[in-house]
């Protein structure tokens, strides 16, 4: 995932300037970020504070899956991709078996 340039502080701190009365297209262009970043941060962050847009990550990390933690044995694997190959039976299955157990 990309992180962001800006700190959970300076979007807030852009945020108020914002709702302060500062337009839109200046604040973008003064702090290099495009009117749809702006935006889209509005509607995710406005009305947060520090405190509270640090608890929304964490929450964010806790529900992103991990996907190193998933593994398959060796005995499944082979139940799952070679068993229905062996039977078929003929040469083609024997290959077949063959280039799939040099992958796995």
């Amino acid at each position: 995932m990309k992180t962001s340039r800006f700190t959970d502080s300076q979007i807030i701190a852009i945020l108020k300037q914002a709702k302060a009365g500062s337009p839109v297209p200046e604040l973008c262009s003064e702090h290099g970020i495009s009117n749809a970043t702006f935006y889209e941060w509005r509607a995710k962050f406005g009305g947060m504070d520090a405190s509270l847009m640090a608890r929304m990550k964490e929450l964010e990390d806790e529900n992103r899956p991990n996907c190193a933690a998933v593994w398959v044995p060796d005995s499944l694997m082979y139940q799952i991709v070679l068993f229905p190959f062996s039977l078929i039976g003929g040469i083609f299955a024997s290959w077949m078996c063959d280039v799939l157990m040099s992958i796995c």
